[in-house]
């Protein structure tokens, strides 16, 4: 199972969102998330946090939280653990215009506009408990087809 983080980076009534649109063999392909990836060899998730949220926005968080975990069940990829995490503090700022990453294109989308984007299933229902300052702790399963078939309170 691989371990990634995914961090949600508040600026006032904004959050830095990441539309997926490189890579062709991307499970996140056309889908909006926010940024993180994939723990390295003995890398704790705060140092993965850190190192992907600079690779991917040029930020250096200076204030932060982990604030849940999902699992993730999926029947057509590796199933994987995630470390969420907000932040609302951070010391430069990213180069939106034309600003593209590995992965995609990053923008500053307004907080109440955040569910009308095209995002996983799953992740609606994170982020709507994340929103509101609350914890998440979910178990969340997908089909071959990417299709969300069952939810669990809790890490299974």
């Amino acid at each position: 199972m691989k371990e990634t983080t995914l961090c949600y980076i508040f600026r006032d009534e904004e959050v830095l969102m990441l539309y997926r649109n490189k890579k062709k063999e991307d499970a996140n392909r056309g889908k909006w998330i926010g940024v993180g990836g994939k723990l390295e060899n003995s890398e704790t998730p705060e140092q993965c946090l850190l190192r992907e949220v600079f690779e991917e926005t040029g930020l250096k968080l200076t204030s932060y939280r982990k604030c849940g975990e999902i699992r993730f069940i999926l029947d057509a990829w590796e199933d994987e653990i995630t470390y969420l995490y907000t932040a609302d503090g951070f010391e430069g700022e990213p180069e939106l215009k034309d600003f593209d990453c590995e992965e995609g294109r990053l923008e500053w989308i307004p907080r109440d506009r955040i569910l009308e984007l095209n995002l996983w299933e799953g992740d609606r229902i994170f982020l709507k408990d994340m929103l509101q300052g609350r914890d998440v702790n979910l178990t969340l399963h997908y089909d071959v087809a990417d299709n969300l078939i069952e939810i669990k309170n809790g890490l299974v």
